[in-house]
């Protein structure tokens, strides 16, 4: 079945680091485009990095900026979403997703996740 499960999710004092883990099964990362979102507490989700099938790469949150890194490996056919300095508003379940139907990175995400949580707390 085609879906995508994400991995990696825990307690992380802040400034502390996390990689999460999205394994793929069902299609190759490389084909499409993949992104990573968060839902904080009391918050819709909103988009935090994604990666296009050529290996383009955006950021839909400033904030992130040189803290968040999106990687995919195509071996491992998965996607990864490296956290560091990590704040406690950074606390928010993460989603993987594809998009499996265009070459769009801004929408189309119609694969998801469960969701990974991360608590960011002393």
């Amino acid at each position: 079945q085609v879906q995508v499960v994400e991995s990696g999710g825990g307690l992380v004092q802040p400034g502390g680091s996390l990689t999460f883990s999205c394994a793929a099964s069902g299609f190759r990362v490389e084909h499409y485009a993949m992104g990573w979102f968060r839902r904080g507490p009391g918050k819709e989700r909103a988009g935090v990095l994604c990666i296009s099938d050529g290996g383009s790469i955006n950021n839909y949150v400033d904030s992130v900026k040189g803290r968040f890194t999106i990687a995919r490996d195509n071996a491992e056919n998965t996607v990864y979403l490296q956290m560091n300095n990590l704040r406690p508003e950074r606390t928010a379940v993460y989603y993987c997703a594809a998009n499996l139907t265009s070459r769009a990175t801004n929408s189309g995400y119609g694969t998801w996740g469960k969701g990974t949580k991360v608590i960011v707390s002393s």
